[in-house]
C-alpha cells in the first residue's frame, strides 16, 4: 500500500508558528473597568485572571504565573504598590505596567521605585495599550509621555543618588560579581577563573546570592540581573 502524505511536522523548517499570546493578569477594584479592558483586549493577549484586592491579587497571580500584570495605583486595601511589594521577591519573572487615572508624580515615582516596568493612565487607546504591555514584556521601560517627565525629573534633581535597591543591597561585592557573571552565560569553571577563586566558592557564592534573593536557580537570577542591567 502506499504511503499516504503527512501532514507538517511541528517545529520542521518552513512549518508556519503561531507566536504564543502573552498572558496578562488584571487588577483593578472597578469590576466594570477589568470588563471592559478584558474585552478590549482580548484579541491582543491572553488575560488568565483578575483580582479586586490586594490579597486576592497576590494569591492569583502566584497561582497563574502572567508575563504582565496590568496594576492599579489606588486600592482600598494598600493598592498598586503593596501587590508589587509582595511579588517582586517570589515572582521576579512577573512584569507589572501600572494603569492608572492618576497622572500624579509622586504615584507613577512610588510605583517605579517598587518595580514597576511602566506606568499608562487610563486614557490610553486599546492598541497602545497592548503595544505597551508587548514592550514590558520584552524588558523595555514604557510610560504615557507626560509621566516620563517625572520620572527624568526625580533623577535628575538628585544626578548623584544611588537608587535604593534593597534586594541588591544584600549582596556583597563579590556575591554581585559572580551574579553578573553568571548572567551572561559564563559557566562556574569560567566564573572561577575569571575571578581567581575556587569553583567551591563560585558554588557557596550562587547558593547565597539564591538564599538572598529567595529564587531557585541561575535561570531566575540572570532574569533579575538583566532586569536591573547588572549584565
Amino acid at each position: 500500500m502506499a504511503e499516504q502524505p503527512k501532514g507538517p511536522v511541528e517545529g520542521a523548517a518552513g512549518a508556519e508558528s503561531v507566536p504564543a499570546r502573552l498572558r496578562v493578569f488584571l487588577v483593578d477594584d472597578h469590576a466594570m473597568f477589568r470588563a471592559g479592558v478584558r474585552a478590549e483586549l482580548g484579541v491582543h493577549v491572553e488575560v488568565v485572571g483578575e483580582a479586586s484586592t490586594v490579597a486576592e491579587a497576590v494569591a492569583r497571580i502566584a497561582a497563574t504565573a502572567p508575563d504582565v500584570v496590568l496594576l492599579d495605583v489606588h486600592m482600598p486595601d494598600g493598592g498598586g504598590r503593596a501587590v508589587l511589594e509582595s511579588m517582586r521577591r517570589t515572582h521576579p519573572q512577573v512584569r507589572f505596567l501600572a494603569l492608572s487615572v492618576s497622572d500624579a508624580a509622586e504615584d507613577v515615582i512610588g510605583l517605579i521605585r517598587a518595580g514597576a516596568r511602566g506606568y499608562v493612565t487610563k486614557t490610553i487607546s486599546p492598541d497602545e495599550l497592548a503595544a505597551a504591555i508587548r514592550r514590558v514584556a520584552d524588558g523595555d521601560a514604557v510610560f504615557s509621555p507626560r509621566l516620563a517627565g517625572f520620572v527624568l525629573d526625580a533623577f535628575a534633581a538628585r544626578p548623584d543618588a544611588p537608587v535604593a535597591d534593597p534586594e541588591l543591597d544584600q549582596l556583597t561585592n563579590r556575591e554581585r560579581e559572580v551574579l553578573r557573571l553568571l548572567a551572561r552565560g559564563y559557566a562556574y569553571k569560567e566564573i572561577a577563573k575569571e575571578l581567581y577563586i575556587s569553583i567551591k566558592t563560585v558554588e557557596t557564592h550562587v547558593s547565597n546570592v539564591l538564599r538572598k534573593l529567595q529564587m531557585s536557580n541561575r535561570y531566575e537570577l540572570s532574569r533579575w540581573a538583566a532586569d536591573r542591567r547588572l549584565v
